[in-house]
């Protein structure tokens, strides 16, 4: 479900004191070629960057950065960069430093400190690093995938991330021997779908062909079933067929006794009932089984098979 934009579309309310003076010395038509329409310049508030001397900023007008350096993930003692470990380069591309309410001044009007990386903050990054802690920085949920520690790791964060591809998409794991630390991967480790970064609840994904065999196998031993309740029914019935023309022998000379009315209306009964509804019940229980197994088991419809037509888990 989409969330409504709560922000102005245009905020100037953090901008430096330098450059509101300059917006205020414009006439109307001289402010409006800084508002950015048609591709203009736009003046807004960019909060400046603690930039680190290992590292090389490239940073553009409107609140957009590369930079280049060493892994971190706040101040300059964070991450692996800041306890001083080689082989821990960084790439952090970021838009949107201080998220919704970037300032360069305090309400106060006081300049702001130039700020650190915030992962929780920022409006939307990619970040790539040699070697780090990525499920910390990002405050991950563990999962059954867990907590890469000193891995390289590329990770993706904004209010919305999509993957296209023109062609397919895989997701896979463990295509090496060793790790970018010299490590050998020993571990299977499978891929995660958390939804909420809540893994309290975190289950295995069904494999679909299985899973329809599964099924199609307890539909088999229904039928068999369903045939096993119609041959006590015809049981059943020859019972019933005897148990009423039942007689006894009299004491008087041997003479047959009558059947018991009972018994005999009955069973006459039992025996139609059968025949009219038990048996009616056993044919349609019979072909609500094959349209099952047609609806779901077979790919004749797209919206009801279980199996996905183009996306698979291993």
């Amino acid at each position: 479900m989409a969330v409504k934009n709560i922000k102005e579309y245009y905020n100037i309310e953090g901008l430096g004191s330098s450059k509101r003076e300059f917006l205020n010395s414009l006439t109307d038509p001289q402010k409006a070629s800084y508002q950015g329409i048609a591709g203009n310049p736009l003046i807004e508030p960019v909060p400046s960057f603690a930039t680190l001397p290992g590292e090389k900023v490239i940073s553009g007008e409107n609140n957009s950065w590369i930079v280049l350096g060493r892994d971190r993930n706040g101040s300059n003692l964070s991450g692996y960069g800041g306890k001083g470990h080689t082989q821990c380069g960084m790439i952090d591309l970021v838009v949107g430093r201080m998220g919704a309410n970037p300032r360069e001044i305090d309400k106060s009007g006081e300049a702001i400190p130039p700020v650190n990386p915030n992962f929780t903050i920022d409006s939307a990054r990619i970040f790539i690093s040699q070697k780090t802690d990525v499920d910390d920085y990002f405050r991950l949920a563990d999962g059954n995938v867990g907590n890469a520690t000193a891995r390289s790791a590329i990770a993706l964060k904004a209010d919305g991330v999509r993957v296209i591809a023109r062609e397919g998409i895989k997701l896979i794991t463990r295509t090496d021997r060793y790790n970018s630390q010299n490590g050998e991967v020993l571990a299977q480790v499978g891929i995660d779908l958390i939804a909420g970064n809540d893994d309290s609840d975190l289950q295995p994904m069904v494999r679909g062909s299985n899973l329809a065999n599964c099924i199609e196998s307890i539909v088999k031993h229904v039928i068999k079933l369903n045939g096993i309740i119609e041959n006590m029914l015809l049981i059943q019935n020859g019972f019933n067929a005897a148990l009423t023309s039942h007689f006894h022998i009299s004491p008087f000379f041997g003479i047959p006794t009558s059947p018991s009315e009972a018994v005999v209306t009955r069973g006459i009964t039992t025996m139609k009932d059968h025949a009219i509804q038990t048996q009616k019940d056993l044919i349609t229980h019979k072909t609500n089984l094959v349209n099952f197994k047609k609806i779901y088991l077979e790919p004749l419809n797209d919206k009801t098979y279980i199996n996905s037509k183009y996306n698979n888990v291993n």
